[in-house]
């Protein structure tokens, strides 16, 4: 026991070191935070990150560290600042973490980008024509939040002409929580488009019935 509260001391006199390291900055200097990106400690790394969310000149090193941090939370901070600096470019480069092969930052990029409804819209026409499917059922999953008149619009031209099943079964899936009765010929057309796929006709046509009711 007195073994393990020792390790346990140390961690925490080493956390609070490394804490109390990353706020000697003040007030924060823009590239004092930025050499602190490449600091050994992830707290040091995470409290700097968090720092960066009022300097938006440093939004494009961020872009480019979110795919080299090893620390889950301290990526986390630097997502959720580029989320706060906002901006076209934030938005883009948020918006190329989708093509990531790593979940973790896919999945960080997309609730990044559900928090900036007001810049997302910009660029989901081009999210839900890209070559990857993948992609394009992740554009899907940000509309789940996104309040905009047109999320019904982009949500009917996935049913309408997207190929891959996968990608018009998520959209059918969304349709189904907030469309409108105007789905309903996009939907039957959907059903007869992929008649012989078992889920989007059960999806469809639980949708239809939904539509119909309401």
């Amino acid at each position: 026991m007195h073994g393990l509260m020792e390790i346990y001391m140390g961690f925490t006199k080493s956390t609070q070191a490394a804490a109390a390291r990353a706020a000697t900055i003040a007030p924060p200097d823009t590239g004092k935070l930025i050499a602190l990106l490449d600091d050994g400690s992830a707290v040091v790394r995470r409290h700097a990150a968090q720092a960066l969310a009022s300097h938006p000149q440093a939004a494009p090193l961020l872009l480019v560290r979110v795919h080299t941090e090893t620390d889950h939370s301290a990526r986390g901070a630097m997502l959720n600042s580029l989320a706060r600096i906002g901006g076209e470019d934030a938005v883009a480069g948020l918006a190329r973490c989708l093509h990531s092969e790593e979940p973790a930052l896919r999945n960080g990029a997309i609730e990044a980008l559900k928090t900036l409804p007001e810049e997302v819209p910009g660029i989901i026409a081009p999210l839900l024509a890209d070559a990857d499917a993948d992609v394009r059922i992740f554009a899907v999953n940000i509309l789940e939040s996104l309040r905009h008149p047109l999320v019904e619009d982009w949500l009917l031209d996935v049913v309408e002409s997207d190929a891959h099943v996968n990608v018009c079964a998520a959209a059918v899936d969304l349709l189904c929580e907030i469309g409108t009765a105007r789905a309903a010929p996009a939907l039957q057309r959907l059903k007869a488009r992929f008649s012989d796929e078992p889920y989007i006709h059960f999806a469809a046509s639980f949708a239809l019935k939904r539509l119909a009711g309401s």
